[in-house]
């Protein structure tokens, strides 16, 4: 368990994955036998996040933001079949194969003009 008193340890990881070099997945109970403040660390800086933002599985981070993937589960042909059809990927409808318009960044919702294909994935 990380403590209140951790981010100011000259042992603290500053690591997303470990709370402490000593303790790696923290202590248990409230106080830490190995504690030692870190004097280099000024009052206002106690916490500086260093590496790359933590992201549980089935969770991506875009931007700033963290999105959950859907619940539902493709099997691998099923994830085959949408990197070979979708127009995400291809650029094309997949019932008619006419090209729709790519933008920037690439559209959530893809539906053809030309013959009436609705994209559902989504």
């Amino acid at each position: 368990m990380k403590l209140d008193c951790c981010d100011r340890c000259q042992f603290y990881s500053r690591s997303p994955l470990l709370v402490c070099t000593l303790h790696l997945a923290g202590v248990e109970g409230h106080t830490c036998p190995d504690f030692e403040l870190d004097l280099t660390i000024p009052d206002d800086e106690a916490v500086v996040w260093y590496g790359e933002p933590w992201q549980p599985e089935g969770a991506s981070y875009y931007g700033d933001e963290l999105v959950l993937e859907p619940v539902q589960q493709m099997t691998i042909e099923q994830r085959l079949d949408l990197l070979d059809s979708h127009p995400l990927f291809t650029g094309r409808c997949p019932n008619c194969e006419m090209p729709l318009l790519q933008t920037e960044p690439p559209c959530v919702h893809w539906d053809c003009e030309h013959c009436g294909w609705v994209d559902d994935s989504v």
